[in-house]
């Protein structure tokens, strides 16, 4: 350890608990072997290690500590693969590939082989399936009929599940179907009940033909790919609408514009884009990775100013390390090597951008948040392109240059086929302690439930509370009515200058979601993750309306989420969001019910003597936590049998509907028959008692098993109202996958 890696880095509590769980080195027995600022040193050591092999002479410790300095002062922080892998065994850095699924068995099960590799390796896979001929279509090679891409969709769904990254969590898919092919009305519904291909998210490749027919509501063709030929027609508008119907009911599918993202292909002559990562944000040919790293904004304000000088030297030296990193880089596959060398693709980004408004006092709902996005993005894209083109002439351009958009007569001669992306950042984002890429805060305060009573605890935004202590308008009954609203925008309390200033995803209007996006992709080489958020009453038609606007905005995709439009409702602070007209949950009414039975789940068994004789409680889970419970009375019949079963069957009905292990528990101790067992507090007073008892000692009290019982889960209810399932912190919805802020969860699909 260096005398550096002795000064402690500030990290927030969450940033703790976020690396703790996820990036550390752990041992055997799950202790932590290196501490944050090791875990810096590691990266930057391994990253630096680039730099000899371009340059036998090149100060490698020196370039160690810059990058060391870049992280651990926050200002800049690679994707999670490169801070959970670098300098260890495995060595894969990257957080995105795209693998081709072509239209054989072969092709597609070595599709799936692949997936399996990258998915242990701790990437994400994106696919697009409109290769694979529609169903029904002829196999000549059998003579029989295509069971068409949703089915073999479903297969790679289920290798997804069983597959955890690092034995942690499951790996994320994007599926991409173009607009054109036969079955794409089947791949818009796919997800209709909300139970299939969950490891998925679907985006539709809208062309601008299509885009043109909708306009002119006229009827496009559906190509069969195997032969080309036009299989029938369909009005434009008609499945424009089922789009549109469906990412209202729940988020999915998204839009991406593929002929505007091959618009801005920098390799065409490598053929074209067909998919982009899980998140969006990043198209890439077959076979391509991405390394992404994002520049946290909130570290270049200086006195109510954007202090350029300071940004401009976070973007040239992460640059140069996402370029290092394609050379140190294990890459899972030859084929992926070989592509992601040739194009040394990097995506810088940013995050932080709501904390830098907060802090010039600029409302995210205006046109000066959008002029400054615009000035900002063209900054940061000017000097990571320069910083390219100086890294092409010390290391030379990108090896599939010849050819390439920058072949030209006086176009720059750069050592990466795109420099700029933004990306979610998820948990990198609470690692660096500021707001997560492009979007508003999701919530000024959030309300942490324990999960064993009924206590809340209201976090406030640091920054908020600063100003309004500062102000003069800081109470404790301000902070906890924002905890349950979650915004300041209807607090007559706080001066109408600060409410406009704070303002919050859902106090955004959707059309001013899509300005910044726009605002933002206008200077970035890939794509730019947003989502779009909708209120619970918001309509079918105001989608259609921000589909159409993003098109028209110079946007290359768009993802949307309606409050409460999903089971796992993930969307709310406070206890919940009520419609204020007459003070009703807005979702009520709607059944919360978990996904369809797994076909393995895991839990134990427990005896228990009752005066009917011995009883045996079953408890198993799933990954929400309490799942099923069955009791069965040894080898006894009758009533007592008939009864336990019944009770069994009930207790796991409630479960799946959302009841918590207390509520059970409640209900269920201290119920009393005429045969008790035993005497004094052990005693069994019924069979229902017993089962309660072996409940409570499960999932609440641990004592039911001498190894340690699993610790007490949230009820899946509070899951729904936007509870983390982890933590019991407010889960939001960040371009595809879901994140909770607190304890960094994550889930995508």
């Amino acid at each position: 350890m260096t005398e550096a890696d002795r000064d402690v880095i500030e990290l927030s509590a969450n940033a703790l608990k976020v690396l703790q769980r996820r990036y550390l080195k752990k041992g055997e027995n799950g202790e932590l072997l290196e501490t944050p600022e090791e875990m810096f040193r590691r990266v930057a050591r391994a990253v630096a290690q680039a730099e000899r092999l371009h340059n036998p002479s090149a100060s490698v410790d020196e370039w160690e500590d810059t990058f060391y300095g870049l992280m651990t002062r926050l200002e800049f922080v690679p994707n999670s693969p490169t801070l959970m892998n670098a300098g260890r065994e495995l060595g894969q850095l990257s957080a995105c590939f795209v693998l081709p699924v072509g239209d054989s068995m072969e092709s597609i099960f070595e599709a799936i082989k692949n997936t399996a590799l990258i998915h242990k390796s701790g990437g994400g896979t994106g696919f697009s399936f409109s290769r694979v001929r529609p169903h029904n279509d002829v196999v000549m090679s059998t003579k029989g009929v295509s069971s068409g891409p949703l089915s073999f969709m479903s297969v790679f769904d289920a290798a997804t599940e069983t597959i955890k990254q690092g034995g942690t969590r499951r790996g994320a898919n994007m599926g991409i179907m173009r607009v054109d092919h036969p079955d794409i009305l089947d791949f818009i519904s796919a997800k209709h009940d909300d139970n299939r291909l969950n490891n998925f998210n679907l985006s539709v490749a809208v062309t601008d033909a299509f885009m043109r027919a909708v306009e002119a509501d006229e009827e496009y063709p559906l190509l069969n790919p195997r032969s080309g030929e036009t299989v029938r027609t369909l009005k434009a508008r008609k499945v424009f609408k089922s789009m549109v119907t469906l990412a209202w009911k729940n988020g999915e599918p998204g839009v991406v514009f593929i002929d505007r993202i091959n618009a801005h292909n920098p390799t065409p002559q490598l053929g074209e884009i067909e998919s982009t990562n899980p998140c969006g944000e990043q198209p890439l040919l077959p076979y391509e990775s991405c390394n992404l790293g994002s520049v946290n904004l909130a570290t270049v304000c200086d006195d109510g100013h954007v202090d350029y000088g300071r940004l401009g030297h976070i973007v040239k030296t992460g640059v140069r390390f996402l370029d290092d990193v394609i050379d140190v880089n294990n890459y899972p596959l030859p084929q992926i090597a070989e592509m992601t060398r040739g194009n040394r693709k990097i995506g810088l980004g940013v995050m932080g951008f709501a904390d830098l408004l907060f802090r010039l006092a600029i409302p995210y709902d205006s046109d000066e948040a959008v002029r400054l996005a615009s000035q900002l993005m063209e900054f940061v894209h000017t000097q990571a392109r320069a910083a390219s083109v100086e890294l092409a002439a010390e290391r030379g351009v990108f090896p599939n240059f010849e050819g390439s958009v920058f072949d030209v007569e006086g176009g720059p001669r750069v050592r990466n086929a795109t420099v700029t992306t933004i990306a979610p950042t998820g948990t990198i984002s609470i690692i660096a302690g500021c707001s997560s890429g492009i979007e508003p805060l999701f919530a000024l305060s959030y309300v942490r439930r324990k999960v064993l009573d009924d206590d809340e605890m209201p976090e406030v935004y640091p920054y908020f509370e600063e100003v309004a202590r500062r102000e003069g308008f800081y109470s404790e009954v301000l902070i906890k009515r924002i905890a349950e609203e979650g915004s300041t925008r209807h607090a007559d309390d706080v001066p109408e200058h600060w409410r406009n200033v704070f303002a919050t995803a859902h106090d955004v209007t959707p059309e001013w979601h899509v300005k910044l996006q726009a605002a933002f992709q206008a200077d970035t080489d890939n794509a730019v993750s947003k989502t779009v958020n909708f209120p619970n009453h918001a309509t079918a038609a105001d989608v259609e309306k921000v589909y159409r606007l993003a098109y028209r905005s110079g946007c290359k995709g768009v993802t949307i989420y309606r409050d409460g439009s999903r089971e796992e409702q993930v969307l709310n602070v406070g206890a919940t969001r009520r419609d204020k007209s007459n003070g009703r949950d807005p979702s009520a009414g709607l059944a919360t019910t978990r996904p369809s039975r797994p076909r393995l789940l895991t839990g134990e068994t427990e005896r228990m003597d009752t005066g009917c004789g011995k009883l045996f409680v079953i408890m198993n889970d799933d990954e929400h936590g309490p799942r099923e419970v069955f009791a069965n009375m040894g080898k006894a019949g009758g009533c007592a049998s008939s009864n336990t079963e019944a009770l069994g069957r009930l207790i796991s009905l409630a479960l799946k509907k959302g009841a918590s292990p207390a509520d059970v528990v409640g209900q269920l101790k201290g119920i009393r028959c005429h045969v008790p067992y035993g005497v004094g507090p052990n005693a069994t007073l019924s069979c229902a008692d017993a089962i309660g008892k072996a409940i409570e000692r499960r999932y609440i009290t641990g004592a039911a098993s001498s190894a340690g019982a699993p610790e007490p889960q949230l009820a899946l209810v509070e899951v729904a109202q936007g509870a983390c399932p982890d933590c019991g912190g407010a889960i939001e919805h960040e371009g595809g996958c879901t994140i909770c802020r607190l304890c960094g969860y994550s889930k995508c699909g």
